[in-house]
């Protein structure tokens, strides 16, 4: 299980960083802080990622995870947002490797033609790939054949129409293809450690210069993965799923562990990481509730304060 999935960090606001990597418009106008666009591959299960593309804000989400696809292994499911409904895209994902597979909300104007039914809101369908999609990828096929699933969420005033090439309701019931969709929100929670609790809200990254930015990426990612992989083998230990450890306690006994190990002589250092996993094995989150439900509202709004410009007296 994979998802994949785009975001944004903010930058030091230097001229270089600006022409690089650009600012978000809008109606309040452009941003305060430049911008860099992040896209990640995470195994769901684990929240570890398996690879990882940046560029400026104004590249595409599809074009960032086009680069990622290399490293989904075979004999996989990759879960995706309905931004990534693109023949392109998904033909590409299914034919770099063996048996890889995508699963995905479809749009609200996905048109398809029936070849076969299933049960009432399990359909064979057939969709059309756009002149435009071949005219730039001449290799793509004028149809492809994928699954529809409807379902109703408890919280949804309509039905939610799924695409999948997981074609055989014997092999993969609707009900189950329902639920795997739904841990594509692991992505976001892995998101949501790297921002708010790895890089403690900070205003922006620190570094003030592209390659300075393209090096302290891939250490916070490095960083995040380093102690995701300590978390899934505490979890294996706990024999529970890694889900269930504390990503803040980990985080923070981690940090403060290795601290010490770099003046620890090395002979003690297995011992010290010994200790550590059996103290972070105490950090076993109670099982999800389910029945949580926190919609996607902002605390405050934006002020009414004039704009500051960052070049205004600048000498």
């Amino acid at each position: 299980m994979y998802g994949a999935d785009g975001s944004t960090l903010r930058i030091a606001d230097t001229d270089e960083n600006r022409d690089h990597f650009g600012l978000a418009g809008g109606r309040a106008g452009a941003s305060a802080y430049p911008l860099v666009r992040v896209a990640t591959l995470m195994a769901l299960r684990s929240r570890v990622l398996a690879g990882a593309a940046f560029g400026p804000y104004g590249t595409s989400e599809l074009k960032l995870c086009d680069e990622l696809w290399t490293h989904v292994p075979a004999d996989s499911l990759t879960v995706v947002d309905k931004l990534f409904y693109s023949a392109p895209f998904l033909l590409g994902l299914e034919a770099r490797g063996n048996n890889r597979n995508w699963l995905l909300r479809a749009r609200r104007n996905t048109k398809w033609t029936e070849l076969e039914s299933f049960g009432r809101y399990d359909k064979l369908v057939e969709l059309t790939v756009s002149r435009d999609a071949r005219r730039q990828h001449p290799s793509l096929p004028k149809t492809f054949v994928a699954r529809a699933i409807s379902y109703q969420h408890p919280r949804s005033e309509g039905r939610q129409w799924l695409l999948t090439s997981l074609r055989d309701p014997t092999a993969h019931p609707a009900k189950e293809l329902v639920a795997l969709y739904h841990e594509r929100w692991e992505l976001e929670l892995g998101y949501d450690e790297i921002k708010t609790h790895l890089l403690d809200r900070q205003e922006s990254i620190r570094s003030r210069t592209v390659a300075g930015i393209e090096q302290e990426l891939w250490g916070i990612l490095l960083m995040y993965n380093l102690i995701r992989l300590e978390m899934v083998r505490i979890a294996k230990q706990a024999r529970v799923r890694p889900a269930r450890i504390s990503f803040v306690a980990a985080m923070r006994y981690i940090r403060d562990e290795w601290g010490w190990c770099a003046v620890a002589a090395p002979g003690s250092i297995p011992n010290k990481l010994l200790r550590m996993r059996e103290r972070i094995a105490s950090f076993v989150l109670p099982p999800r509730r389910p029945q949580r439900y926190y919609p996607r509202e902002v605390k405050l709004q934006s002020s009414g304060y004039p704009k500051k410009n960052p070049r205004r007296g600048a000498k």
